[in-house]
């Protein structure tokens, strides 16, 4: 029997340690891709994936659209029209609907400060995180709704 070199013995072992993972990784992926299911699962992800980026480009026009300037126009009339007649909660929510769509809502909140009674300001300063979860499970019930 010949005498082997050592580095020669190194290469056969890393190339035996390579062969090996190398099996390891064909065995399980084929386990993987064999699974019950497994082609629905990644249909749905597929499916989820397209959606998610079609509505990120939706919000993403919207945002540069006109119609949020609409919508925003809209809502600060509606806030001041329920505040006008006494309506502080109808009021409070379309002032909040008018903060999420608006580019700067820092400055809106400090011209809101200045231009709303304290108490209506403090209740729509209460109500932004409520009115916010409440728009996210909207939207969120809304693209469930479009699977």
């Amino acid at each position: 029997m010949a005498c082997w070199s050592r580095s020669a013995l190194l290469w056969l072992l890393a190339g035996a340690c390579g062969l090996a993972l190398l099996g390891y990784c064909v065995y399980f992926d084929r386990k993987r891709r064999n699974a019950e299911g497994f082609k629905e699962r990644l249909r749905e992800k597929r499916r989820k994936d397209k959606k998610t980026k079609e509505h990120e480009t939706e919000l993403h026009k919207l945002k540069e659209s006109e119609d949020i300037q609409q919508f925003f126009l809209q809502e600060i009339q509606l806030g001041e029209l329920w505040l006008a007649r006494g309506q502080q909660k109808k009021s409070v929510e379309h002032l909040i609907n008018a903060i999420s769509v608006c580019a700067q809502p820092n400055q809106l909140m400090q011209v809101l400060e200045q231009t709303l009674p304290p108490q209506v300001f403090e209740m729509l300063v209460r109500n932004i995180p409520y009115t916010m979860q409440r728009f996210e499970t909207a939207v969120n019930q809304l693209n469930a709704g479009d699977e």
